[in-house]
């Protein structure tokens, strides 16, 4: 399972078996919680969501702006772009630092 994990993207199926080995839970057991996750982010996101040791998920929203078209036929019309919300995931600085390793040098 190893060389699953460093090879690339995982996919569900390989995320379930590395957990169900390191927990010593089944596979069906790891992608159940997998898909409960999941659904409860879904629920919770609106509200913000923690992800322990990972990040956040926010959801926040962006103003409406003006934007003048470049191309196409209504290039150098100006049009008004309305507001909207959009979901951001903002990762810890614990997180970074492990992922990319530490900036100071």
């Amino acid at each position: 399972m190893a060389k699953a994990a460093t090879a690339g993207r995982m996919t569900k199926s390989q995320i379930a078996t590395y957990l169900a080995e390191k927990v010593g839970a089944s596979k069906k057991q790891a992608a159940q919680f997998l898909d409960e996750l999941v659904q409860l982010i879904y629920k919770q996101a609106k509200n913000g969501f923690v992800l322990p040791g990972l990040g956040k998920i926010v959801l926040s929203e962006r103003p409406a702006r003006k934007m003048v078209m470049r191309f196409g036929p209504k290039a150098g019309q100006e049009i008004t772009i309305p507001k909207k919300k959009v979901l951001k995931f903002r990762f810890l600085k614990a997180a970074k630092d492990a992922i990319l390793g530490t900036a100071k040098k």
